[in-house]
């Protein structure tokens, strides 16, 4: 699943503007100078460029020593990262799949989420940890999981996943600014089919949602590849007069929980998405919040839309069958506006 460095080569703005790639690219590379602390690692980011291409041009501009080739050893990743940024310098971990993040686990959670408690304030690890996730890019079990709510579960931990470049760049560079640890994740199925216009050196603040659509009749709670669902779904609906609001997250820790409560109030019926497993994920715990605040403002159930309790497979069909789709969404927000 690499792409060829003469189509790397090829992307460039145009009136569109760029794609999510591009600007997680372009979001390094001012951050890089602008701050001589920002250093990158990972495995094949300097001369390769990565494998999706997110740190093309980057060795080449600012070095080897800058920017690091790592062995294929995930723990030594985040482990070099998270001891780098205690000794001052503000590092930028790739992990070329989500997937392979694992092994990295106990270093993010039991160690870079917790260094600022256990010294009591005396150590800080700004590090960013970026991974690409999710599926429908036929990768198979070990190129396609969505991995996001093990680390929201982690005290000192914030996570991050934008849907669109302009917030996949304006989020990037705050996260690297942020003095504590950002686990960083862009859906790649996102990478290159959509474009937009980025202001010049936007900073995004983490923590806010973003209201994408406004409508009247029910608000879909997303995040990810999901907001693009739900713009489509939202689009077919609108022709059954069906008015569809559209909250993008963008961070899932820490949680704009008055975000969600206003759209709530707005529209009093409301539809969870996201692609990973359904139980114990993202939007059980949307769900859980709203059901316990904000129970007396719903005019019907909390609908949950996402991925099937299940290894993902490489067959198409397959994997289409267990993944939430603009479909599946359009099928849900019938029912729960037809209450």
């Amino acid at each position: 699943m690499t792409v060829a460095p003469e189509r790397a080569a090829a992307e460039r703005a145009t009136d569109a503007g760029i794609t999510l790639i591009q600007a997680v690219n372009e979001a390094i590379h001012e951050e890089m100078r602008r701050d001589g602390r920002v250093v990158v690692l990972g495995q094949d980011v300097g001369r390769k460029g990565g494998v999706f291409k997110a740190t093309v041009g980057l060795q080449g501009e600012f070095g080897p020593l800058r920017v690091l080739d790592t062995p294929i050893a995930e723990e030594v990743i985040a482990g070099a990262a998270i001891g780098a940024a205690m000794m001052g310098l503000r590092p930028i971990a790739e992990f070329q799949f989500a997937d392979y993040i694992f092994p990295a686990l106990d270093q993010i959670v039991s160690q870079a989420a917790t260094i600022r408690w256990r010294s009591v304030g005396g150590f800080g690890v700004p590090a960013v940890f970026r991974a690409p996730f999710g599926a429908g890019v036929r990768g198979g079990v070990y190129h396609s999981q969505s991995v996001e709510a093990y680390f929201c579960h982690a005290p000192g931990l914030k996570v991050v996943v934008p849907a669109t470049p302009r917030d996949a760049k304006g989020l990037l560079k705050s996260a690297i600014r942020d003095d504590d640890p950002v686990v960083f994740f862009e859906h790649k199925k996102s990478y290159r089919r959509y474009r937009e216009v980025v202001p010049p050196d936007e900073l995004i603040p983490i923590g806010e949602a973003r209201l994408d659509r406004e409508g009247r009749d029910l608000s879909i709670v997303t995040y990810g590849v999901g907001v693009h669902h739900a713009r489509e779904a939202a689009d077919a609906l609108a022709a059954e007069g069906i008015s569809i609001e559209i909250l993008d997250l963008r961070t899932l820790i820490p949680m704009d929980r008055e975000a969600i409560a206003r759209t709530v109030l707005n529209t009093r019926k409301v539809l969870v998405l996201h692609e990973a497993n359904k139980t114990m994920g993202i939007g059980a715990e949307i769900a859980a919040f709203i059901a316990e605040e904000l129970f007396m403002e719903l005019d019907g159930p909390i609908v949950r839309v996402a991925g099937d309790d299940c290894h993902l497979p490489y067959n198409g069909p397959e994997e289409d069958a267990i993944i939430p789709s603009p479909a599946k969404v359009i099928e849900a927000a019938r029912r729960l506006a037809a209450f």
